[in-house]
């Protein structure tokens, strides 16, 4: 494919349509992205506490912990993301509604883009589409890298469209690459792969070559810095991060995929029953919508943007349906929002077709199968945001627990789920084993004369050598994890005898 869009000569200017009042999907997109917020309110906000991953991002911007240990695989766009609500208040509420607001806006900016390429009805039948879906739902309002990797690989591919179709001028070389840099900014790996579909796309227009290249470079620029200062270089941190991912190889990891769409922010490992196989449905019609959709535009056409879409959408999803040995749901983010142009392409074209043909009953039967899709949707985000808030309880329980046994700021916590529950407890985490060690048993004994100190088990699991002796105090009960029990160091009597 990449082949033939290099050898044949550029394709004629498309003619690009001037905004008009016949052409005005802003008040549409502006609804999407209400309903996408306030679907947010009332089903994520309320209750939520911050996540695993978020403690990690949220305690770098000067949340209300210092910060953890920032392992390999990780980037720092997410903390400068939130920085502006950290630097003012450490309320998850606020956090939250910055968040959802921010990334509705970014969400119509990112439609915005395809405006001159696509009709209103498509345009704004991909961003339902998108902002439909239950990890979008749910990440909307986290400080999570992933649904903004997908808004700018949006973008992204809009630009590259209008390039490719003959619009001329700086606005799109620059549009391509400061969304590749911001994508890359977020995850390195996301803007990697977004990038290499677009620079095959874009071979035979030397700015847009430069602009997607620099966007690369200035993105993944503070990593290779940070790479340098505290990894030993790129080279080894690509290392310890595919380590720390399980080993990057070949991988399938599709059913894993399709596993978690039930309601799993992680599955990992992945062997595990498929309970509710019906939450896939929309999944494996994914291809078909595509297919059509591509082939309709191509009638219509707007074949180009279509193929930049599909083609940068399987770049983007490759790594995790094929390299890694494990599933998330926000993995796939990046390649859903861009699929929304083609599937829209589709769904636009059917229901068309079924109200000029004067066919109530599959006018119906198509608006069912959507009312259907959304309920889907909404009974796994409901669920899924139980879950999370039902865990971050959690962390707050045993953090409230630690407090009451005289171990607050400064402070420091290590053992089971130490990172999220210290970032609760306003202590620093100091982990001994892991994908987070940071620190060894001697540290931390040292350490414990110093300041308060806890050592962290869950259920029916054993301390480490260093703390046995230390005090035992049972903090509190939490959903999955079970009980936990602290070993306390506090300064006065921190020494422990050996054990």
């Amino acid at each position: 494919m990449f082949a033939n869009t290099a050898s044949r000569p550029a394709p004629p200017a498309a003619p690009v349509r001037p905004d008009g009042p016949a052409h005005r999907p802003l008040p549409w997109l502006a609804a999407v992205a209400v309903v996408f917020v306030a679907v947010q309110l009332v089903f994520v906000v309320p209750g939520s506490g911050p996540s695993w991953d978020e403690t990690v991002y949220l305690s770098q911007a000067g949340g209300s912990a210092p910060p953890a240990f920032f392992s390999a695989p990780r980037a720092r766009g997410t903390s400068y993301l939130v920085a502006p609500v950290t630097a003012l208040t450490a309320s998850v509420t606020f956090l939250r509604l910055y968040l959802a607001v921010l990334s509705a806006t970014a969400l119509v900016g990112a439609l915005w883009v395809w405006r001159r390429l696509l009709p209103t009805p498509v345009l704004v039948c991909a961003g339902a589409f998108f902002a439909g879906l239950w990890p979008t739902l749910f990440y909307g309002s986290m400080a999570m890298p992933n649904l903004w990797c997908a808004l700018g690989a949006l973008a992204a591919a809009g630009w590259v469209a209008r390039a490719v179709l003959g619009e001329t001028g700086r606005v799109a070389p620059f549009g391509a690459g400061a969304a590749v840099a911001a994508v890359t900014l977020m995850r390195p790996a996301d803007g990697m792969w977004l990038a290499l579909p677009l620079l095959l796309v874009a071979v035979r227009r030397p700015k847009m070559l430069v602009a997607l290249a620099a966007g690369l470079l200035a993105g993944c620029a503070p990593w290779i810095v940070e790479a340098f200062a505290y990894h030993g270089g790129p080279v080894a941190r690509l290392h310890r991060a595919s380590e720390i991912q399980g080993g990057l190889g070949w991988n399938i990891a599709v059913d894993d995929q399709a596993k978690a769409l039930e309601g799993r922010t992680l599955c990992r490992p992945c062997d595990i029953p498929w309970k509710r196989p019906g939450t896939t449905v929309w999944w494996a019609v994914l291809p078909f919508l595509t297919a059509g959709g591509v082939l309709l535009a191509r009638r219509a056409g707007r074949g180009t943007a279509a193929r930049v879409t599909t083609v940068t959408a399987g770049f983007l999803a490759v790594p995790y349906l094929f390299l890694i040995g494990y599933a998330a749901p926000r993995f796939l983010l990046p390649a859903y929002a861009v699929l929304a142009v083609p599937v829209a392409e589709c769904v636009v074209y059917l229901f068309t077709r079924a109200r000029h043909a004067r066919r109530p009953v599959g006018l119906a039967a198509l608006a069912l199968l959507v009312v259907g899709h959304l309920i889907v949707q909404l009974q796994v985000l409901s669920r899924v945001s139980a879950s999370s808030h039902a865990t971050g309880a959690g962390y707050a329980a045993v953090a409230d627990a630690l407090h009451r046994a005289g171990v607050r700021p400064p402070c420091v916590l290590s053992g089971d789920q130490a990172v999220p529950i210290a970032y609760y407890a306003g202590c620093s985490s100091r982990q001994t084993t892991g994908h987070d060690a940071s620190a060894t048993p001697a540290e931390v004994r040292a350490g414990a004369r110093r300041v308060a100190t806890a050592v962290l088990v869950a259920g029916e699991g054993q301390p480490p050598p260093y703390a046995r002796a230390w005090p035992r105090v049972v903090l509190a009960d939490t959903r999955g994890a079970g009980t936990y029990t602290g070993y306390l160091a506090m300064p006065a009597t921190a020494e422990p005898s050996r054990p």
